[in-house]
């Protein structure tokens, strides 16, 4: 690894890449490094295990043909590995590859090697991006272990997610919209300063020259609100000059101002009242904002959304982590999904068994928590994969079913085939029509006569509607069975016993936050916060194969000196157990 300086743009676009096979530790580096590390350590492990594991060839179609040669892909996706290992930033991991000797022998160098510029590592993860290889990491390596019979299909798997933060500073709404209006003017300035300073009033130096956190800025509702509002007008200005110059159509393709144009549309809106000669400005109410998983919350992150988890706020995404749980085999991250940080952990259940089943290695039973499971879930997984979802679906949520007296969807006996159902005192319904509810989903409306259900006794048990009528809303056969069959079944001690080895998962939750730093993002943007996570998930995956492979077991969970105690484990409550 010869030592590049830091380059353009345009050079680094034009480097090609020399394919190299294989990678042979030297042996003056393997003699040097036996000697220092006697007991050896992850690293020496990794270069006589896992050295050859990222070939050249794998990123092969992220350099061109031609140009000068290209550092070896295969040793920089290893080096982005070890940086995720040990949180190391990219000065602090090309001074890692230059000065230690573990490093060294992981990457096959000689230990006069000089290294790299740091630089190199920004660029070839922006080459991952580019190319949509940046899954390669993990799986370049789940694929080596299924070779090896470590990780196999079908067996059981569990899933869990957690909250990660953004890598910008959450902002109220008036910060926004300043800063937005002081990213588009800084891109502006750079692009074009004669131009913007010919149509700039000159409040705006003083009113977007400093950052907005470090003006005074009001502190009456009324008074910031008429601070947006003029923030707002000076935004419409300002679009509306760049439209009106045909001239300066580049301008308007600038990343600053398709963003202020964005939020704008999100914050305000205009009118032109009968007579006026201009328009009027006006600050969009709460209610009348985009929803949640389409509002930005900062200009420099569009990508980041706002959500709230019981007592938990944060801007950022969220990160949802499978792994593999068999007793008697390491436990590894199969799979990372990093999502919207609004979007319900529902909807990721599919694309995590797509994903699984693109890498050929679909669990036999998969536990989840109710948070991923649906009606239409438990079918489909079963249908399409043959996948057993273990995990407590929701009740039934009607007054009915909850009261203790009522007649719950359970007591009805449904006639599929005859399109009926009988109530609990033996009455047929009249009505039975297919329908779309208000989440686009299939549902069938049932209602009975008003002749059965005014004289029935059981009527206050039934309904407590107006005219005296049971109405119901079922789901389809299929999902309405497997619902039932599935709430029948989380009643005994078995289905707890089984579900009770998914708790395993917030291990891992853990041991992300604590000793990878999940819970913070390092880059800007969704795709560059998934290239951190599955760089995070592939670390930890190394690490509990050294610890396997070394003889360490599967931690166990931690229980306080005094709860230890306990004549009976119950009398302690689960969140007071780890010590």
């Amino acid at each position: 690894m010869e030592l590049i300086e830091a380059k353009s743009e345009e050079e680094t676009k034009e480097m090609s890449l020399h394919l190299k096979v294989g990678r042979n530790i030297p042996e003056e580096t393997r003699k040097i490094a036996q000697a220092a590390f006697p007991k050896g350590n992850v690293y020496l492990w990794m270069g006589d295990e896992l050295g050859d594991l990222y070939s050249d060839s794998l990123f092969i179609d992220l350099y061109p043909v031609r140009g000068q040669p290209s550092l070896s892909p295969g040793r920089l996706a290893l080096v982005t590995v070890m940086q995720f290992m040990e949180g190391l930033t990219d000065r602090q991991a090309a001074e890692a590859v230059r000065g230690r000797i573990d490093w060294k022998y992981a990457l096959g160098l000689e230990l006069a090697d000089p290294g790299f510029d740091f630089s190199v590592l920004s660029e070839f993860r922006q080459r991952l991006l580019e190319g949509q290889k940046e899954q390669a990491l993990l799986d370049v390596l789940l694929d080596e272990l299924k070779s090896r019979k470590w990780i196999k299909e079908r067996s059981k798997q569990r899933t869990d997610s957690t909250h990660v933060i953004a890598s910008v500073r959450q902002l109220n709404r008036l910060e926004m919209v300043g800063e937005t209006m002081r990213r588009a003017l800084n891109e502006l300035a750079a692009a074009d300063p004669e131009w913007l300073k010919k149509i700039a009033p000159v409040e705006w130096f003083q009113r977007y020259g400093p950052r907005m956190d470090g003006i005074r800025l009001p502190k009456e509702r009324e008074q910031r609100e008429a601070l947006m509002g003029v923030i707002g007008a000076d935004g419409i200005h300002l679009l509306s000059v760049l439209l009106e110059t045909p001239e300066k159509q580049e301008l308007r393709l600038l990343p600053g101002v398709e963003i202020l144009r964005q939020i704008w549309v999100q914050q305000y809106w205009m009118e032109y009242p009968a007579g006026a000669e201009t328009y009027q400005v006006h600050l969009r109410t709460d209610d009348n904002q985009p929803p949640g998983d389409k509002r930005i919350h900062s200009p420099y992150d569009v990508d980041s959304r706002y959500c709230t988890k019981r007592s938990t706020a944060w801007v950022g995404y969220k990160v949802h982590l499978t792994e593999t749980c068999e007793d008697n085999s390491p436990h590894i991250i199969t799979n990372v999904e990093t999502r919207n940080a609004v979007e319900q952990d529902v909807s990721t259940t599919e694309r995590i068994h797509a994903s699984l089943a693109a890498k050929g290695l679909l669990p036999g039973e998969h536990l989840l928590d109710t948070g991923y499971i649906g009606a239409e879930l438990l079918v489909n997984a079963k249908t399409d994969y043959g996948i057993v979802i273990c995990g407590p679906v929701r009740k039934d949520v009607l007054w009915q079913a909850n009261s203790g007296e009522g007649f719950g969807l359970a007591d009805f006996r449904i006639n599929w085939q005859a399109q009926s159902v009988t109530c609990p005192q033996g009455h047929q319904s009249s009505y039975w029509s297919p329908r779309i509810n208000q989440y686009h989903q299939p549902v069938i409306q049932v209602r009975f006569q008003k002749e059965d259900c005014c004289v029935c006794p059981a009527q206050p048990k039934c309904t407590r509607s107006k005219i005296g009528i049971r109405h119901m809303l079922l789901l389809p056969q299929a999902p309405y069975e497997a619902l039932q069959k599935a709430r029948e079944n989380q009643k005994t001690p078995q289905f707890w016993k089984k579900y009770a080895k998914r708790a395993g998962v917030e291990g891992t939750i853990s041991q992300g936050v604590r000793a990878f730093d999940i819970r913070f993002s390092r880059y800007i943007g969704l795709a560059k916060t998934h290239l951190q996570m599955v760089g995070s998930a592939t670390a930890m995956n190394i690490y509990r194969l050294y610890n396997w492979v070394s003889g360490v077991p599967h931690a166990l969970t931690r229980i306080a000196s005094f709860a230890q105690l306990a004549p009976d484990p119950s009398l302690i409550p689960s969140g007071w157990r780890t010590g």
